[in-house]
């Protein structure tokens, strides 16, 4: 009994209880059996090469791992039949999806990166009208500047031209009644001299006579 039991522990060591997941070597088909060894009843006439298993158990003795599929079928086939990585057409499947992928990636990204171009030059074309408008503005502005300080000096020119036609206008206030005075002064004159006129007429007209008289009697 004792013998028994050792012989079980022996085999359970050998076994190993972790679960691994591993793949069907390139064989076209690996039959799956009921046990370790031929002389087992097949329970799968074969799983094809690259199908992805979980191992179960594997016994060193007898070469004999125990797996089981996606699909929860159990059964033992030899461990030489499993690999650590996907086969070689299930890399390059993989590979040319990654390959699809990646070329679709670039394809992406170039046209983002034609768009990026075309929004670059656009925004280039705008920044350049934006400096030719910035240059367009200072030049206004130095006008303005200019035409500012012509302005102030036309607001000086202005006050000081106000400043003499104020003089100007006392002076013509000034003279306009200096003119009148002269005008009124010679009204005046113009008038004692028409006066002094007939009384000289007057006069003369009342000594002419008296002239003429004295001679008629001298003679």
């Amino acid at each position: 009994m004792k013998k028994l039991s050792l012989l079980i522990t022996l085999c359970a060591v050998s076994l190993t209880s972790m679960a691994q997941t591993r793949y069907i070597d390139d064989t076209l088909f690996a039959p799956l059996r009921s046990g370790q060894g031929l002389e087992y009843r097949i329970v799968h006439k074969g799983l094809r090469s690259g199908t992805k298993v979980e191992v179960l158990e594997q016994d060193s003795a007898s070469g004999y791992s125990q797996i089981r599929t996606e699909s929860g079928l159990e059964g033992w086939l030899p461990t030489r039949y499993l690999i650590d990585e996907p086969i070689a057409r299930d890399k390059l499947n993989k590979l040319s999806a990654e390959h699809s992928s990646l070329l679709e990636r670039f394809n992406t990204l170039k046209a983002e990166n034609d768009q990026l171009k075309t929004l670059s030059d656009r925004l280039q074309g705008e920044l350049q009208q934006t400096k030719g408008s910035l240059d367009s503005t200072q030049d206004e502005l130095t006008d303005i500047r200019r035409i500012s300080q012509n302005a102030l000096q036309l607001d000086t020119t202005n006050r000081e031209l106000r400043e003499t036609n104020e003089q100007l206008k006392s002076e013509v206030d000034v003279l306009t009644s200096e003119n009148l005075r002269l005008k009124d002064k010679n009204e005046q004159d113009t008038m004692l001299l028409s006066a002094g006129l007939v009384l000289l007429g007057v006069i003369i007209a009342l000594v002419i006579p008296m002239f003429k008289k004295d001679r008629s009697n001298s003679w």
